[in-house]
């Protein structure tokens, strides 16, 4: 499903290069599940990035379901990432303005589903983890770890066959963190 052919990143911070990710090669099959852990600056974040579709690696070559995605154009690789991958990113990046459903249901939106099927998919998923009765919230008035659920209903929405998750359980308590890798 997903394959890693040299991948490497550098960065020029200053005139000088800064390495973020050695030459790394791997293979992940369909329903495996992979944790990569590292210190703070490690290059977790820039390979999750690159796996994801998001960043463009130095060199090598980030292959999904056969798909070398930095040879696709960019239209292409956000329409594959669109439907076959989802983000837990460590910043949550939800829409202020908009309530917990409708966070929800922006990637829905974004594939196409139609507004009534939007909203039960992403009443659903806010159902299970935990949500149901923070639906018309908005992010500033839910907690840190509500919101960090919210991101992750966003995630399983669409029912990604590959999700990146950075720090998913990080601003968790114990018992939402079990939840949470449950759902995984």
């Amino acid at each position: 499903m997903l394959r890693l052919n040299a991948v490497s990143k550098t960065f020029t911070r200053r005139r000088s290069a800064v390495t973020a990710l050695q030459p790394t090669t791997l293979e992940i099959a369909a329903g495996e599940y992979v944790a990569v852990v590292g210190p703070s600056g490690s290059g977790k974040t820039t390979l999750l990035s690159m796996v994801g579709g998001m960043l463009a690696p130095t060199s090598g070559q980030v292959i999904l379901d056969g798909h070398s995605l930095y040879d696709l154009s960019v239209k292409e690789r956000t329409g594959l990432r669109g439907r076959r991958i989802g983000f837990v990113f460590q910043t949550f990046n939800l829409v202020p303005y908009l309530t917990a459903l409708e966070n929800v249901q922006v990637p829905l939106y974004l594939a196409g589903f139609s507004p009534k099927e939007q909203r039960q998919r992403a009443v659903a998923v806010l159902t299970r983890v935990g949500l149901a009765d923070r639906v018309q919230h908005k992010p500033g008035e839910l907690s840190v770890g509500q919101q960090q659920r919210v991101a992750l209903a966003r995630t399983l929405a669409n029912d990604p066959a590959l999700i990146l998750a950075d720090e998913p359980t990080g601003n968790l308590d114990p018992a939402t963190r079990e939840q949470v890798l449950e759902l995984f």
